[in-house]
Protein backbone atom coordinates (compact mmCIF):
# COMPACT_ATOMS: atom_id res chain seq x y z
CA UNK A 1 0.00 0.00 0.00
CA UNK A 2 3.00 1.97 1.28
CA UNK A 3 4.65 1.83 -2.48
CA UNK A 4 1.26 2.40 -4.68
CA UNK A 5 0.44 6.09 -2.77
CA UNK A 6 4.39 6.56 -3.54
CA UNK A 7 3.15 5.83 -7.15
CA UNK A 8 0.01 8.00 -7.03
CA UNK A 9 -1.55 11.49 -7.01
CA UNK A 10 -5.18 11.40 -4.94
CA UNK A 11 -7.45 13.78 -5.60
CA UNK A 12 -9.42 14.76 -2.28
CA UNK A 13 -12.84 15.64 -3.70
CA UNK A 14 -15.03 17.75 -1.13
CA UNK A 15 -17.80 20.54 -0.95
CA UNK A 16 -19.60 20.46 -3.71
CA UNK A 17 -23.02 22.00 -5.17
CA UNK A 18 -25.62 20.67 -2.32
CA UNK A 19 -26.66 21.38 0.73
CA UNK A 20 -24.63 19.15 2.96
CA UNK A 21 -21.07 21.32 1.34
CA UNK A 22 -20.01 22.72 4.98
CA UNK A 23 -20.04 18.97 6.02
CA UNK A 24 -18.42 17.59 3.04
CA UNK A 25 -15.42 20.42 3.49
CA UNK A 26 -14.95 19.20 6.84
CA UNK A 27 -14.81 15.36 6.20
CA UNK A 28 -12.36 16.15 2.69
CA UNK A 29 -9.80 18.37 4.89
CA UNK A 30 -9.78 15.75 7.54
CA UNK A 31 -9.46 13.32 4.95
CA UNK A 32 -6.50 15.38 2.94
CA UNK A 33 -4.60 15.84 5.93
CA UNK A 34 -4.57 12.33 7.29
CA UNK A 35 -3.35 11.63 3.58
CA UNK A 36 -0.68 14.32 3.73
CA UNK A 37 0.01 13.26 7.41
CA UNK A 38 1.41 9.90 5.82
CA UNK A 39 3.41 11.35 3.04
CA UNK A 40 0.97 10.82 0.24
CA UNK A 41 1.00 13.35 -3.02
CA UNK A 42 -3.08 14.26 -2.16
CA UNK A 43 -4.55 17.14 -3.54
CA UNK A 44 -7.92 18.58 -2.41
CA UNK A 45 -10.37 20.00 -5.25
CA UNK A 46 -13.61 21.39 -4.40
CA UNK A 47 -16.04 19.66 -6.62
CA UNK A 48 -17.52 22.41 -8.97
CA UNK A 49 -19.01 22.60 -12.53
CA UNK A 50 -15.03 22.86 -13.40
CA UNK A 51 -14.37 19.39 -11.33
CA UNK A 52 -13.29 17.61 -14.60
CA UNK A 53 -10.84 20.39 -15.40
CA UNK A 54 -9.45 20.08 -11.90
CA UNK A 55 -9.21 16.65 -12.18
CA UNK A 56 -7.33 16.82 -15.28
CA UNK A 57 -5.10 19.65 -14.82
CA UNK A 58 -3.90 18.25 -11.16
CA UNK A 59 -3.24 14.70 -13.13
CA UNK A 60 -5.41 12.63 -9.92
CA UNK A 61 -4.60 9.02 -11.09
CA UNK A 62 -7.22 8.25 -7.72
CA UNK A 63 -10.01 10.19 -6.31
CA UNK A 64 -10.71 10.15 -2.36
CA UNK A 65 -14.65 11.51 -2.74
CA UNK A 66 -15.79 13.06 0.60
CA UNK A 67 -18.70 14.54 -1.02
CA UNK A 68 -21.99 14.44 0.19
CA UNK A 69 -25.62 14.21 -1.21
CA UNK A 70 -26.70 15.01 -4.10
CA UNK A 71 -23.97 15.47 -7.16
CA UNK A 72 -21.46 13.51 -5.33
CA UNK A 73 -23.15 10.61 -3.19
CA UNK A 74 -25.84 9.87 -5.50
CA UNK A 75 -23.60 8.53 -8.30
CA UNK A 76 -23.31 11.50 -10.81
CA UNK A 77 -19.68 12.01 -9.83
CA UNK A 78 -19.03 8.19 -9.65
CA UNK A 79 -19.84 8.17 -13.49
CA UNK A 80 -18.19 11.18 -14.32
CA UNK A 81 -14.56 9.56 -12.96
CA UNK A 82 -15.69 5.83 -14.44
CA UNK A 83 -15.75 8.45 -17.98
CA UNK A 84 -12.39 9.90 -16.87
CA UNK A 85 -10.59 6.18 -16.42
CA UNK A 86 -10.07 7.88 -12.92
CA UNK A 87 -10.18 4.72 -10.13
CA UNK A 88 -12.09 6.13 -6.95
CA UNK A 89 -13.17 5.54 -3.48
CA UNK A 90 -16.40 4.04 -2.13
CA UNK A 91 -19.42 2.43 -4.14
CA UNK A 92 -19.78 2.45 -7.80
CA UNK A 93 -22.48 4.34 -9.88
CA UNK A 94 -25.39 1.92 -9.02
CA UNK A 95 -25.18 1.22 -5.27
CA UNK A 96 -24.48 5.13 -4.56
CA UNK A 97 -27.70 5.97 -6.83
CA UNK A 98 -29.44 3.38 -5.05
CA UNK A 99 -28.73 4.71 -1.44
CA UNK A 100 -29.11 8.22 -2.07
CA UNK A 101 -32.36 7.50 -2.99
CA UNK A 102 -34.47 6.68 0.03
CA UNK A 103 -37.54 5.42 -2.28
CA UNK A 104 -35.16 3.40 -4.48
CA UNK A 105 -33.97 1.48 -1.32
CA UNK A 106 -36.85 1.04 0.28
CA UNK A 107 -38.07 -0.46 -2.68
CA UNK A 108 -35.03 -2.84 -2.11
CA UNK A 109 -35.79 -3.57 0.97
CA UNK A 110 -39.21 -4.49 0.40
CA UNK A 111 -38.06 -6.53 -2.47
CA UNK A 112 -35.86 -9.06 0.05
CA UNK A 113 -38.49 -8.78 2.76
CA UNK A 114 -35.92 -6.55 4.70
CA UNK A 115 -37.01 -5.20 7.85
CA UNK A 116 -37.63 -1.05 6.97
CA UNK A 117 -40.86 0.59 8.17
CA UNK A 118 -43.74 1.10 6.34
CA UNK A 119 -43.86 4.00 4.05
CA UNK A 120 -45.29 5.77 1.51
CA UNK A 121 -44.08 8.25 -1.74
CA UNK A 122 -45.75 11.50 -2.12
CA UNK A 123 -44.76 13.70 -4.99
CA UNK A 124 -45.07 17.58 -4.84
CA UNK A 125 -48.92 18.54 -5.24
CA UNK A 126 -50.16 15.29 -4.31
CA UNK A 127 -52.74 14.27 -1.40
CA UNK A 128 -51.13 12.90 1.78
CA UNK A 129 -52.30 9.28 2.04
CA UNK A 130 -55.05 8.50 5.42
CA UNK A 131 -52.84 5.79 6.11
CA UNK A 132 -50.19 7.84 7.68
CA UNK A 133 -52.87 10.50 9.11
CA UNK A 134 -50.22 11.45 12.47
CA UNK A 135 -51.42 11.30 15.74
CA UNK A 136 -49.35 11.09 19.20
CA UNK A 137 -49.91 7.67 18.89
CA UNK A 138 -49.15 7.21 15.54
CA UNK A 139 -46.50 9.64 14.75
CA UNK A 140 -45.10 9.98 11.12
CA UNK A 141 -41.00 10.96 9.68
CA UNK A 142 -41.59 13.48 6.55
CA UNK A 143 -38.19 12.82 4.40
CA UNK A 144 -36.92 14.56 1.00
CA UNK A 145 -35.89 11.14 -1.36
CA UNK A 146 -32.83 12.52 -1.80
CA UNK A 147 -31.21 14.16 1.02
CA UNK A 148 -28.50 13.46 3.98
CA UNK A 149 -27.63 14.63 7.42
CA UNK A 150 -31.34 14.55 8.39
CA UNK A 151 -31.83 17.74 6.01
CA UNK A 152 -35.87 18.53 5.55
CA UNK A 153 -37.29 15.86 7.71
CA UNK A 154 -39.72 16.28 10.02
CA UNK A 155 -41.37 13.60 12.72
CA UNK A 156 -45.22 14.66 13.09
CA UNK A 157 -47.93 13.78 15.62
CA UNK A 158 -50.64 16.19 14.72
CA UNK A 159 -52.50 17.18 11.67
CA UNK A 160 -51.86 20.65 11.60
CA UNK A 161 -47.96 20.22 11.27
CA UNK A 162 -48.11 18.13 8.01
CA UNK A 163 -48.45 20.83 5.52
CA UNK A 164 -45.28 22.30 7.25
CA UNK A 165 -43.49 19.36 7.22
CA UNK A 166 -44.06 18.93 3.66
CA UNK A 167 -43.28 22.16 2.88
CA UNK A 168 -40.00 21.63 4.23
CA UNK A 169 -38.77 18.08 2.49
CA UNK A 170 -40.45 19.93 -0.67
CA UNK A 171 -37.62 22.13 -0.74
CA UNK A 172 -35.01 20.20 -1.65
CA UNK A 173 -36.79 17.46 -3.26
CA UNK A 174 -39.95 16.51 -5.76
CA UNK A 175 -40.50 13.54 -3.77
CA UNK A 176 -41.12 13.19 -0.33
CA UNK A 177 -40.58 9.48 2.09
CA UNK A 178 -43.51 9.72 4.65
CA UNK A 179 -42.20 6.87 6.88
CA UNK A 180 -43.86 4.94 9.90
CA UNK A 181 -42.00 6.47 13.19
CA UNK A 182 -40.68 3.51 15.20
CA UNK A 183 -39.63 4.20 18.57
CA UNK A 184 -36.63 2.48 20.15
CA UNK A 185 -32.87 2.70 19.99
CA UNK A 186 -30.99 4.51 16.91
CA UNK A 187 -28.18 2.66 16.12
CA UNK A 188 -25.63 2.81 13.27
CA UNK A 189 -23.51 -0.19 12.44
CA UNK A 190 -20.35 0.89 10.03
CA UNK A 191 -19.28 -1.85 7.43
CA UNK A 192 -15.67 -1.46 5.98
CA UNK A 193 -14.36 -3.89 3.47
CA UNK A 194 -15.60 -7.37 4.62
CA UNK A 195 -15.42 -6.17 8.36
CA UNK A 196 -18.15 -4.89 10.58
CA UNK A 197 -17.37 -2.27 12.75
CA UNK A 198 -18.79 -2.11 16.38
CA UNK A 199 -22.52 -1.21 16.81
CA UNK A 200 -22.98 2.70 17.70
CA UNK A 201 -25.77 3.94 19.98
CA UNK A 202 -26.97 7.44 19.23
CA UNK A 203 -28.57 9.13 21.90
CA UNK A 204 -29.51 12.60 20.86
CA UNK A 205 -29.69 15.93 23.29
CA UNK A 206 -33.12 17.07 21.00
CA UNK A 207 -36.06 15.18 19.94
CA UNK A 208 -34.02 12.96 17.57
CA UNK A 209 -30.56 13.00 15.46
CA UNK A 210 -31.22 15.96 13.46
CA UNK A 211 -28.63 18.23 11.43
CA UNK A 212 -27.23 19.91 14.93
CA UNK A 213 -27.02 16.75 16.75
CA UNK A 214 -24.75 15.10 13.98
CA UNK A 215 -22.53 18.11 13.47
CA UNK A 216 -22.28 20.23 16.93
CA UNK A 217 -20.04 18.56 19.25
CA UNK A 218 -22.04 17.98 22.61
CA UNK A 219 -25.41 17.56 20.96
CA UNK A 220 -25.43 14.14 21.22
CA UNK A 221 -23.71 10.94 22.40
CA UNK A 222 -22.39 8.22 20.79
CA UNK A 223 -22.17 4.53 23.01
CA UNK A 224 -20.16 1.83 22.13
CA UNK A 225 -21.33 -0.55 22.71
CA UNK A 226 -24.76 -0.12 22.96
CA UNK A 227 -27.14 -0.93 25.37
CA UNK A 228 -28.56 -3.84 23.78
CA UNK A 229 -28.66 -7.48 24.09
CA UNK A 230 -25.89 -9.40 22.35
CA UNK A 231 -27.92 -11.19 20.02
CA UNK A 232 -29.96 -8.23 19.41
CA UNK A 233 -26.42 -6.47 18.62
CA UNK A 234 -25.62 -9.72 16.05
CA UNK A 235 -28.66 -9.61 14.30
CA UNK A 236 -28.48 -5.73 13.81
CA UNK A 237 -24.92 -6.86 12.17
CA UNK A 238 -26.13 -9.45 9.96
CA UNK A 239 -28.74 -7.15 8.58
CA UNK A 240 -26.57 -4.45 7.62
CA UNK A 241 -24.54 -6.60 6.24
CA UNK A 242 -27.16 -8.06 3.96
CA UNK A 243 -28.09 -4.48 2.97
CA UNK A 244 -24.61 -3.96 1.81
CA UNK A 245 -24.63 -6.63 -0.30
CA UNK A 246 -27.95 -5.76 -1.48
CA UNK A 247 -27.27 -2.76 -2.65
CA UNK A 248 -23.92 -4.09 -4.42
CA UNK A 249 -21.94 -2.44 -1.92
CA UNK A 250 -17.83 -1.63 -1.82
CA UNK A 251 -15.58 -0.20 0.66
CA UNK A 252 -17.30 1.25 3.05
CA UNK A 253 -20.93 2.39 4.02
CA UNK A 254 -23.21 3.10 7.12
CA UNK A 255 -26.41 1.83 7.69
CA UNK A 256 -28.96 3.60 10.44
CA UNK A 257 -31.03 1.57 12.15
CA UNK A 258 -33.50 1.79 14.47
CA UNK A 259 -33.87 -1.01 17.12
CA UNK A 260 -37.60 -1.44 18.55
CA UNK A 261 -38.25 -2.63 22.06
CA UNK A 262 -38.50 -6.24 20.73
CA UNK A 263 -34.78 -6.04 20.07
CA UNK A 264 -35.81 -5.97 15.92
CA UNK A 265 -34.13 -3.76 13.84
CA UNK A 266 -35.46 -1.64 11.03
CA UNK A 267 -33.12 0.02 8.15
CA UNK A 268 -33.95 3.47 8.09
CA UNK A 269 -31.08 4.47 5.52
CA UNK A 270 -27.92 4.13 3.98
CA UNK A 271 -24.59 5.95 3.57
CA UNK A 272 -22.17 5.07 0.99
CA UNK A 273 -20.11 7.73 1.92
CA UNK A 274 -20.16 8.66 5.99
CA UNK A 275 -19.22 11.76 7.65
CA UNK A 276 -14.88 11.73 8.37
CA UNK A 277 -15.18 15.30 10.86
CA UNK A 278 -14.06 15.16 14.10
CA UNK A 279 -17.83 13.79 15.47
CA UNK A 280 -18.40 11.36 12.83
CA UNK A 281 -19.99 8.20 13.37
CA UNK A 282 -18.17 5.78 11.00
CA UNK A 283 -14.47 7.38 12.01
CA UNK A 284 -15.80 6.55 15.75
CA UNK A 285 -17.12 3.16 15.04
CA UNK A 286 -13.32 2.65 13.41
CA UNK A 287 -11.24 3.76 16.46
CA UNK A 288 -13.52 1.54 18.52
CA UNK A 289 -12.16 -1.58 16.69
CA UNK A 290 -8.56 0.08 17.06
CA UNK A 291 -8.22 2.12 13.70
CA UNK A 292 -6.74 5.31 13.67
CA UNK A 293 -8.23 7.77 10.90
CA UNK A 294 -5.16 7.37 9.04
CA UNK A 295 -5.32 3.68 8.83
CA UNK A 296 -9.15 3.83 8.24
CA UNK A 297 -8.40 6.13 5.01
CA UNK A 298 -5.92 3.74 3.61
CA UNK A 299 -7.91 0.56 4.55
CA UNK A 300 -10.80 2.30 2.79
CA UNK A 301 -8.46 3.25 -0.56
CA UNK A 302 -7.13 -0.44 -0.04
CA UNK A 303 -11.05 -1.60 -0.07
CA UNK A 304 -11.49 0.19 -3.00
CA UNK A 305 -8.41 -0.92 -5.72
Amino acid sequence: MRDWLKHNRIGVLYGGQSAEREISLKSGHAVLNALRGIGADAVGIDAGPDVAFQLKKNRITFAYITLHGPLGEDGTMQGLLEVMGIPYCGCGVLASALAMDKIATKRMLDSQKLPTPRWQTVVRGEVVPKLFCPSAKNKVVIKPASQGSAIGISIVDKKKDLLPAFAAAFRFDSRVLVERYIAGTEITVGVLGDQLLPVVEIVPRGTFYDYASKYQPGQSTHLIPPRLSQPAIRRAQKLALAVFRLLGCRAMARIDMIVDAHGRSWVLEVNTLPGMTETSLYPEAARAAGISFSDLVLKVIECSR
